[in-house]
């Protein structure tokens, strides 16, 4: 799953990564991003071709949903296309959560270790997700998860889906809405290019928020 990550790159290295025309905004570094709060996302407006980073309620909940529907901050690569309460967005709201790592944690000797995963050459990773207008009208989104692949196997059965860089443009395409196509044109991130490493149990507390949270455990 992905329920914790972290995002201090700053809004020029983003739209450098992202290589598109982007409308930046200022960011403010987090170590510990949890759910239930407002955070960075890359989407395009239904009336603008401009991509723009905003700011998303991490907790999706479609408009037409009423006030005891779930509000779930992950959503399976395995039923996103077909699910009545993702397709729609699936296939009209993608969008792209940036994070220059994210936390999962190992159970070792009945105790669980946080883990922080992270791109072995430093760059930003790009989480898949969707979005869409909440009831009370400010968007959420939740982030696509899938199979853990490579080194990230070891410490959890689920991973956030990362694309790699070709695959940004065509995920925030908004002609590109049917499944078996864009399965074609999207492809992870190679498993090979990352690393994890054990960090201080503080990253439980989401209060918690400075850099020594993404240092190696002593």
């Amino acid at each position: 799953m992905c329920g914790r990550f972290a995002l201090y790159s700053d809004s020029p290295s983003l739209a450098a990564s992202l290589k598109l025309q982007l409308v930046e905004s200022e960011l403010t570094p987090h170590y510990n991003v949890a759910p239930g709060t407002w955070i960075s996302a890359v989407r395009r407006h239904d009336d603008s071709s401009q991509l723009s980073l905003d700011a998303l309620w991490w907790g999706y909940r479609p408009h037409w949903a009423d006030d005891k529907a779930p509000q779930p901050i992950n959503a399976t690569v395995e039923k996103i296309a077909t699910s009545p309460y993702f397709r729609g967005a699936f296939s009209h709201h993608r969008c792209l959560v940036p994070a220059d790592g994210w936390y999962e944690w190992e159970v070792v000797d009945g105790r669980k270790q946080p883990h922080y995963l992270t791109r072995r050459d430093g760059e930003p990773l790009w989480f898949g997700g969707i979005w869409a207008e909440r009831p009370d009208g400010k968007p959420g989104c939740a982030i696509l998860t899938e199979p853990a692949r490579g080194v990230a196997k070891a410490i959890h059965p689920r991973m956030p889906l990362i694309l790699d860089q070709q695959s940004l443009e065509p995920w925030l395409d908004p002609e590109l809405t049917d499944r078996e196509t864009i399965r074609h044109r999207v492809h992870h991130l190679p498993h090979d290019l990352l690393t994890h490493w054990p960090v201080s149990t503080r990253v439980n507390k989401p209060v918690e928020d400075d850099p020594a949270l993404i240092e190696v455990a002593s």
